[in-house]
């Protein structure tokens, strides 16, 4: 009677325990796991960072397997090229974003795309497995975002701002924000070494005129690196060749000329958006590399200074973005 009644509660406890969301291992997991939701399962086991070489460290965070590449790809090549270290983060896997593919077979897809321009600009990539569209600002998020900066020893954090058009967007910017300051506090994430003071925040640039508009503290001149931006961003056929979440079949034509045609047409079309930026900002431009070469400029990226980071004085701007002499 006693084996059986030890059976039941047993049967009890284990059904209570899946309700609750337990695991279903029976010890507790050593290596990382987070969830599609992005909840973390278990402590995180760290990876090393790049070597203390007295080379900067930049950490970019964009929601989905395209943004960072999009929005910093020609200041990320411009610091490789200079052996500086650079780390892409998607923080959703993008598996809703395509008309026509989903699901697990699209997050494998975008992931490989965004290792192969990765290896185009020289730098590193991850993409978390978070549902595109599903993201959250929670603590467990919060705490992967401070994990990840901490491990990459990070000078320079980039983000979206968090007023976007996109959710996923907005709160990837505010999961950012959210690590600033906290990245250097000892007792929260533990588990990870605190950096040893609050780095430099930065935002990507967006047209969002409420609640105020993007005001670049910094333009950089890609002009050098633009062949090598659009070669990274052609490897992400599925986000531009082919549409993404909003293309459609009539966007992939059969005839080989006709493919060859759209893949320049999308090419040019990733120029002209840095084209836009430089002009723009021209005046900001005329501010780092004089007007008489600003106005040379046919591309840029820019960059805002987030008010939560470290506060940058132009010198130091000009040490972390060490493009302007050349």
């Amino acid at each position: 009677m006693k084996r059986t009644r030890l059976g039941i509660v047993a049967v009890v406890c284990f059904a209570v325990g899946l309700a609750a969301g337990w695991s279903m291992t029976w010890w507790p997991s050593t290596t990382p796991t987070v969830s599609a939701a992005g909840a973390e399962s278990a402590q995180v086991v760290t990876s090393p960072g790049p070597a203390d070489d007295g080379k900067l460290r930049i950490i970019c965070f964009g929601a989905h397997p395209d943004d960072c590449e999009l929005q910093a790809g020609g200041a990320a090549a411009l610091w490789a090229a200079a052996g500086h270290h650079v780390k892409f983060v998607s923080v959703t896997n993008g598996d809703i974003g395509h008309w026509r593919d989903a699901g697990g077979p699209l997050a494998k897809r975008r992931k490989a795309e965004v290792e192969a321009a990765a290896k185009v600009l020289g730098i590193a990539t991850e993409v978390l497995d978070i549902h595109d569209g599903e993201l959250m600002p929670t603590l467990e998020n919060r705490r992967t975002i401070t994990r990840l900066i901490r491990e990459w020893n990070a000078d320079i954090i980039m983000s979206h701002r968090p007023n976007d058009y996109h959710p996923d967007h907005r709160y990837v910017g505010v999961l950012v924000q959210d690590t600033a300051y906290m990245v250097a506090v000892p007792f929260w994430c533990p588990d990870v070494p605190p950096l040893k003071g609050n780095p430099v925040f930065l935002f990507y640039p967006d047209s969002f005129q409420k609640p105020q508009p993007f005001a670049p503290n910094v333009v950089v001149a890609i002009d050098s690196v633009i062949e090598k931006k659009l070669d990274a961003l052609a490897t992400l056929e599925s986000q531009f060749y082919e549409g993404g979440a909003l293309g459609s079949a009539a966007l992939l034509p059969t005839d080989p000329a006709k493919q060859d045609e759209r893949r320049k047409q999308v090419r040019a079309n990733h120029a002209r958006r840095n084209q836009a930026l430089a002009e723009r900002f021209r005046g900001k431009l005329g501010e780092w590399y004089g007007k008489e070469r600003a106005d040379k400029i046919k591309h840029a990226e820019a960059f805002e200074v987030c008010e939560y980071g470290r506060q940058p004085d132009k010198k130091e701007l000009a040490r972390l973005f060490p493009f302007f002499g050349e």
